[in-house]
């Protein structure tokens, strides 16, 4: 039995509201094979458990480990030669991207969450070249990596049956194009080789192989509305019904989905969502940014998720999504750093502090703009109802898994810090990725004082590095050439495709009243 107490000089253990927290002064907790048996203060406990081993200093601040609910890749796509555009002009752009090693890519950016304090992560798996088999085997590298370095993962592959690049068919984009570029894009819509059915076999497949595994589940990702026929609509709703699997799908993250929408549908995506029985709490819905005030009441009605992704939003000027609307009607949201945070990274901590700042409407009701204990919140317990995980992660209690982040209290306090200010604040606006000491999963130490306990950073960051050195294939050097040629095209489909109305301000949305 391995057994350990973490101590700390105070225990933040769950937000109890929007404005308050449950705070153990030097507390701690007993872990007994990952699951928390005992909470306390630190000197009761000791004294009941003499010979169990002592995990931190006493000047550390615990808090339960921080949940990203919504993840795709390691390398960003600035890394790859993709800059920030509007999403739908950035898809294209996202066709340069190199030919990785995924068991590296994925290192890399689970190194950047766990020393941030994450525990868990959401992974949206996608774009994955090849036939069933070849996609099986990336998705396994993915999955290997995260069991590698300790981390729990929720997986799933995005599934996109239909309008693959753009708010059209695949045919009617390819006959769109000049005579020269419409055998290069058909090239490039070939090397995806499975269909609908391959990818409800991949899910099958996966779930068998992983999803009884203490820190690896499998959910399901329409990957959005306008990639999804009605026939991937109903099977997914089948899928996640047969399985009792949560469904993870991007919608309305700009005004272009929107409008595309209600092109198909003569309503909103979430009206045409519920055509398919698809709005119950085992749906969370990525961004949400247009959501409307009707549809807002349906999720809150219904039980549906939504994962805020604040940087993602700002980066790729998909606008605001109205976090306060969501929090006055009760829906459970959570916090995803997407492709990268703001400093294009995976830093949950400064995550944390863009959705605490981004969404103060002017105005003096302190219930109008998110507070400190409604952030750890979201990047905590809400974050864990999106996933498998459910209710056995996301605060510090008995019964649940020892997940938890240790952070240094002289990095928030020193040089000085008022004895009135509440620690939920000093923490959530003060604290940085490097007073994180320590990080633990299931009860084991993954992170501590910025060494890694499993994997060998240096050598896996070094591998990485080393294996994109080599000159761009014909493959890779075509598919560039293919991006830039066609983004002229592409950005004119878009001219005029959204009605000037959409475009009316929105952030009036994120006032509660």
């Amino acid at each position: 039995m391995a057994r350990s107490i973490i101590r700390s000089r105070s225990m933040i253990t769950r937000a109890l509201d929007r404005h308050t927290v449950e705070e153990i002064p030097d507390g701690a907790l007993l872990q007994e094979d990952g699951i928390i048996v005992a909470i306390g203060r630190f000197d009761a406990l000791k004294q009941l458990h003499p010979d169990v081993p002592i995990i931190g200093s006493g000047n550390e601040v615990m808090l339960p480990g921080f949940v990203n609910a919504h993840h795709h890749v390691g390398l960003t796509p600035v890394q790859l030669g993709s800059p920030d555009m509007p999403l739908e002009l950035w898809w294209i752009t996202r066709m340069v991207i190199r030919d990785l090693d995924l068991y590296l890519d994925t290192l890399y950016a689970a190194f950047e969450m766990i020393a941030s304090g994450v525990t868990t992560v959401q992974h949206l798996h996608g774009w994955v070249p090849g036939t069933l088999e070849e996609v099986e085997a990336k998705s396994n590298q993915v999955i290997s990596a995260y069991q590698d370095v300790g981390m729990r993962a929720s997986y799933c592959y995005a599934v996109r049956d239909q309008n693959r690049l753009m708010y059209q068919s695949d045919r009617a984009l390819i006959e769109s194009l000049p005579a020269e570029l419409q055998g290069r894009m058909s090239h490039w819509f070939g090397r995806f080789k499975i269909g609908l059915d391959e990818s409800m076999d991949l899910f099958v497949r996966l779930h068998r192989n992983h999803n009884a595994k203490r820190r690896v589940k499998v959910q399901l990702a329409p990957a959005n509305l306008h990639w999804c026929s009605d026939q991937a609509l109903t099977a997914f709703s089948d899928m996640s019904r047969k399985y009792d699997a949560p469904i993870h799908m991007h919608l309305v993250e700009t005004a272009y989905q929107k409008a595309y929408a209600g092109k198909r549908g003569g309503g909103t995506a979430l009206d045409y969502l519920d055509r398919f029985d698809l709005l119950n709490a085992r749906l969370t819905l990525g961004h949400g940014v247009w959501l409307s005030e009707r549809d807002i009441d349906k999720v809150a009605e219904t039980g549906v998720c939504i994962c805020h992704n604040c940087s993602s939003n700002f980066r790729l000027r998909s606008g605001i999504a109205p976090l306060n609307r969501f929090e006055a009607r009760g829906i459970n949201t959570a916090i995803g750093i997407d492709e990268a945070g703001i400093n294009d990274d995976r830093d949950m901590l400064q995550e944390m502090r863009l959705v605490l700042r981004a969404h103060r409407v002017p105005g003096m009701a302190e219930a109008d703009v998110p507070a400190m204990a409604q952030v750890l919140r979201m990047a905590t317990v809400g974050g864990a109802r999106t996933t498998p995980f459910g209710e056995t992660i996301g605060t510090l209690e008995v019964g649940k898994a020892a997940d938890l982040v240790l952070i240094d209290w002289d990095q928030i306090a020193f040089p000085y810090l008022d004895e009135a200010t509440p620690l939920i604040d000093a923490v959530i606006q003060r604290a940085k990725t490097e007073g994180v000491r320590l990080t633990m999963c299931d009860g084991e130490v993954l992170y501590q004082d910025g060494e890694f306990t499993r994997v060998d950073r240096k050598d896996a960051l070094k591998r990485l590095h080393d294996g994109l050195q080599k000159p761009l294939s014909e493959a890779e050097l075509e598919r560039r050439g293919l991006s830039k040629a066609i983004l002229p095209f592409i950005r004119a489909f878009y001219a005029d495709y959204v009605d000037a109305s959409l475009h009316e301000p929105f952030y009036r949305m994120n006032s509660r009243t």
